[in-house]
């Protein structure tokens, strides 16, 4: 059985659980710009909570591709007032805070957020476990090959899955070490992958099971799809929804997504098929 302690509530993980995203980012790939004002997030927020996302993760540093740099100050200044608007909106709310810098983690967890969804792992920032581990919040680590800005330039692996699995115990090892408890994983899909190397880990995901810890499937409406489907992110959600699926079917534990609503139906439906 996987439970993860969100704020002194034990989330089950043995049921799928979806993750919305809230982009508070001028330049996300899909909805940048959307949620400018509290009206447009709050009513956003409010639509996929009652959709059944168990989780909201919020970001304020876009980390598509050759995205630009945003201070420190800048990513406080636009994320910390989310995070206290949504709290005092909704009390029960278990938000998430995407960010690789630990500052930026500790001051959202004090303000009410529960979760730490770090991209890079630690990577970026020496102090991030440590401060992880203080905080005592469940960690979402993900692997990236490179940084956002040289993630797409020429990625490359020998043996992808088992190079990801061997990136992850080491993460795993680390982040024990600083008595974070609560660890999810995520291989990080358009993250320093090419196409191929993408679907190679979702055919193969559910050898990730062998960490013992939940995995968290991050596919929504990404270049994956509407590259294969020579379309685009806007026309890419029945895609999304097939690799949904797929992920569900091969043992992720977390869908972070878009649209909540169809996402919740891949889980609701899948469920009906699974042991």
């Amino acid at each position: 059985m996987q439970f993860i302690n969100c704020k002194g509530q034990l989330i089950s993980l043995d049921s799928p659980k979806v993750m919305g995203i809230l982009n508070v980012t001028p330049d996300s790939f899909f909805d940048g710009g959307k949620y400018k004002d509290e009206i447009a997030i709050v009513t956003q927020v409010e639509k996929m909570l009652l959709a059944g996302a168990t989780f909201i993760d919020i970001g304020a540093y876009s980390s598509r591709p050759n995205a630009p740099h945003v201070s420190e100050i800048e990513e406080k200044q636009r994320l910390l007032p989310i995070v206290e608007l949504l709290v005092k909106q909704f009390p029960e709310i278990l938000i998430s805070v995407d960010t690789f810098r630990s500052e930026v983690a500790k001051e959202a967890i004090k303000i009410g957020a529960a979760l730490v969804n770090d991209i890079s792992a630690g990577n970026l920032d020496a102090k991030m476990m440590e401060t992880v581990g203080k905080l005592g919040v469940p960690y979402m680590m993900m692997h990236m090959q490179g940084t956002p800005k040289t993630m797409q330039q020429n990625p490359s692996y020998e043996s992808i899955v088992k190079e990801i699995l061997e990136y992850f115990s080491s993460k795993i090892a680390k982040a024990k070490s600083h008595k974070i408890n609560d660890i999810i994983v995520d291989p990080g899909f358009g993250f320093g992958k090419t196409i191929a190397h993408n679907y190679t880990i979702l055919k193969q995901l559910e050898l990730f099971k062998i960490l013992d810890y939940p995995i968290l499937a991050g596919v929504s409406r990404k270049s994956m799809i509407y590259n294969v489907l020579e379309t685009s992110a806007q026309e890419a959600l029945n895609g999304t929804s097939v690799l949904h699926t797929i992920a569900l079917q091969n043992g992720a534990s977390i869908l972070r997504v878009h649209d909540v609503k169809e996402a919740m139906e891949c889980v609701k439906l899948v469920g009906m098929i699974s042991d």
